[in-house]
């Protein structure tokens, strides 16, 4: 199965310096490895050392607990994939807007899937820190939302 691609030179604000570029190009490396080619073996490798504070509380805190969520997420969606629409560099923060497809079919289809808000700092390069916000589009995600958001995996708040 074809694997969306992220394409980060179209995303690229004309205004950004080259430390924001790299900043931003660092997370939509991250984001295309973990959603779209669902490589939780290189993220490990590459992330897996880093502090990584995880403000999303269905899901367990550091990188090993973004990779056991997305793993189990991706035996029920083997085609779940990320279609970044917008990125925003501020400072140590980096925010992109996306589209979030469970099946290949449904790419492309804004009343399908999740409109989700992801937040990182960087610090020293590194992924530090993430946050969150979902907006389920059809029912079925809704119900999905119910019957598995309900479960606290870390104490770091959502703020």
């Amino acid at each position: 199965m074809q694997r969306p691609q992220i394409n980060i030179e179209n995303l690229i604000k004309p205004h950004w310096s080259s430390d924001e570029k790299v900043k931003a190009a660092s997370v939509v490396e991250f984001v295309q490895l973990l959603m779209n080619e669902h490589n939780f073996a290189e993220v490990t490798a590459r992330y897996g050392n880093n502090s990584y504070k995880q403000h999303n509380r269905s899901m367990a805190d550091g990188i090993s607990g973004v990779v056991a969520t997305l793993r189990d997420f991706v035996k029920m969606a083997p085609e779940f994939s990320y279609d970044v629409k917008h990125v925003f560099v501020d400072g140590d923060h980096v925010i992109l807007h996306s589209h979030a497809t469970l099946k290949a079919k449904h790419r492309g289809d804004e009343t399908k899937g999740m409109n989700i808000i992801d937040t990182w700092k960087i610090t020293d390069g590194n992924l530090v820190e993430h946050w969150d916000a979902i907006q389920a589009l059809d029912v079925s995600m809704r119900l999905y939302n119910l019957f598995m958001g309900g479960k606290v995996r870390n104490s770091n708040g959502v703020f």
